[in-house]
């Protein structure tokens, strides 16, 4: 069977990255690809690297254009899918690639968002551990995917493990990170301009108020953990695309070196796009450009007392499209890593 879709912000980074990867994926078909400013005018002219799609062109996004369709992929702003889910009754599958359907909780949407709330969809990272089970257990049979955020699933995926295995302390967790500005979109920022990134690091959005920090403490008590706390702080570096998450939390008393490492390769062993790196060895963001990879490198500080995760994906593949295609995947009953990759591109 080949599945009809549609993009909607197909314009943009996130849709852009979408229409990649789903290029190559044998049982779908390309049928519509939508935009707000930009409709009317080619998709070539804004994702030129996507020559084999050259014969689509921008349409409006509406429901009406929307619908009809066995998949639609909504790669908008947070605020903006809501207003569309609703109305797509009769598509099969709808993956909202923004933030609208992440949260269970209302409190979390109204401290770090603003806005009607949604309803909550099923979260789009299957190698996470919830409760006995993955995240894939709930992802098979989904009509409503919520895909995630890049930062969110790049720190929850680096810890989960030692939160289910209670070999980390969950409520002294800190996580800085080094990410790439394709996480903010493709909009006209002005510290975004490449006089502003080159040859700079600026942290942002320090202090708690990162929105994605609900979406971890989210993904860590379906793990276990009771009340999660998090020191969480991205930094903006001058790379297009990446994301090198380092995440430090305190071992669990009692926990010895050998449960420590174990936790994560009993997690991870199995799991083709997440990969446990040997001992000794930390990952870099250049070898998951384009891959829909999350290498993760492990550390244990006896002297300061903690684990140490260093996480290094693609932002706008695992973090983002490639998450959504999987999730897609394995709610369609087809094989898991269809048209995706876990090869980087390199140099």
């Amino acid at each position: 069977m080949t599945y009809s879709v549609a993009v909607s912000g197909a314009s943009g980074y996130a849709g852009g990255e979408l229409l990649r990867l789903l290029a190559d994926h044998p049982d779908v078909e390309i049928r519509t690809v939508t935009a707000h400013s930009n409709a009317g005018q080619p998709l070539i002219a804004h994702q030129p690297h996507l020559r084999s799609l050259a014969h689509l062109t921008l349409q409006d996004t509406t429901p009406e254009i929307l619908s009809g369709h066995d998949i639609v992929f909504l790669a908008l702003p947070h605020g903006q899918s809501g207003q569309y889910t609703d109305a797509l009754t009769d598509v099969k599958l709808v993956i909202d690639c923004g933030a609208d359907h992440r949260l269970t909780g209302k409190g979390d949407w109204d401290a770090f968002y603003g806005g009607d709330f949604n309803e909550p969809w099923t979260y789009g990272v299957p190698e996470l551990i919830v409760g006995a089970g993955r995240q894939r257990d709930r992802l098979a049979g989904a009509t409503r995917i919520a895909a995630p955020g890049c930062n969110a699933s790049t720190v929850s995926l680096s810890l989960v493990p030692g939160v289910a295995a209670g070999v980390i302390d969950p409520s002294d967790i800190v996580s800085v990170l080094a990410v790439g500005p394709s996480g903010a979109g493709k909009s006209l920022k002005p510290n975004l301009l490449a006089s502003e990134i080159l040859g700079s690091a600026s942290p942002y959005a320090v202090g708690g108020s990162h929105r994605h920090i609900p979406e971890i403490q989210q993904a860590l008590r379906e793990a276990g953990a009771v009340d999660p706390r998090i020191s969480f702080t991205p930094v903006l570096v001058p790379m297009a695309r990446g994301i090198l998450a380092t995440s430090s939390a305190r071992i669990a008393e009692g926990a010895t070196d050998e449960q420590i490492r174990r936790a994560w390769q009993d997690a991870y062993g199995d799991e083709t796009f997440v990969q446990l790196l040997p001992e000794g060895q930390m990952p870099r963001t250049a070898d998951v450009v384009g891959a829909n990879t999350a290498l993760i490198g492990l550390a244990i500080d006896r002297a300061a007392g903690r684990v140490v995760v260093v996480t290094a994906v693609d932002n706008l593949t695992k973090g983002t499209a490639g998450a959504a295609i999987q999730s897609m995947n394995i709610a369609l009953g087809l094989p898991e890593g269809r048209a995706l990759s876990v090869n980087g591109v390199a140099p």
